[in-house]
């Protein structure tokens, strides 16, 4: 079975919980999967992986500058090896904004990026504003206001499918 690296950017640590639960479908599935963050990402030798998974979060409506960093760095090598990226974003928690062709931000992503992902995935994300500092809260519940989500301060919640995680994985596997 092949050898998948998983390079992740987290804010609040979803697109981690998200990439060990692709780690658990890819493994299940007999192949060999390392989950590197994207700070680490520098010291991994990317040709020693048979397929090369990038996930990012969104916050305040970007991904992370380090995740456009490594992509223009390794452009050619990703090209030349199966490969994959995810968003995890709020508005993937609303129908008609779930898919990579209807998601704002992925479709923004790529526009901005020379690689071209074989296979492309939008997961909705988590709210935790207890977790958050108060300004994020704040800002978030802002956010969440103008489009209709949740805004009690005290609120948790899981948006992603499950399911949607777990058919990416196995589309990961049969690269």
């Amino acid at each position: 079975m092949a050898k998948i690296l998983i390079i992740y950017s987290t804010t609040d640590g979803h697109t981690l919980k998200i990439s060990h639960f692709l780690q658990q479908v890819l493994e299940q599935k007999g192949h060999q999967v390392e989950l590197v963050s994207i700070d680490d990402a520098a010291h991994i030798d990317l040709l020693l992986f048979d397929k090369i998974v990038i996930g990012a979060s969104i916050r305040y409506g970007k991904h992370s500058p380090h995740i456009y960093q490594f992509i223009k760095k390794h452009h050619s090598l990703l090209e030349s090896k199966a490969n994959a990226f995810f968003s995890v974003n709020l508005v993937a928690r609303k129908p008609g904004k779930n898919l990579p062709d209807t998601n704002p931000y992925v479709k923004k992503f790529l526009k901005q990026i020379a690689w071209h992902p074989r296979e492309v995935a939008v997961f909705a994300g988590k709210i935790d504003y207890p977790a958050y500092s108060a300004f994020d809260r704040q800002i978030i519940r802002a956010i969440m206001w103008i489009t209709h989500g949740p805004t009690d301060p005290e609120t948790v919640v899981e948006f992603t499918d499950w399911e949607q995680v777990k058919a990416f994985g196995e589309l990961i596997s049969r690269l």
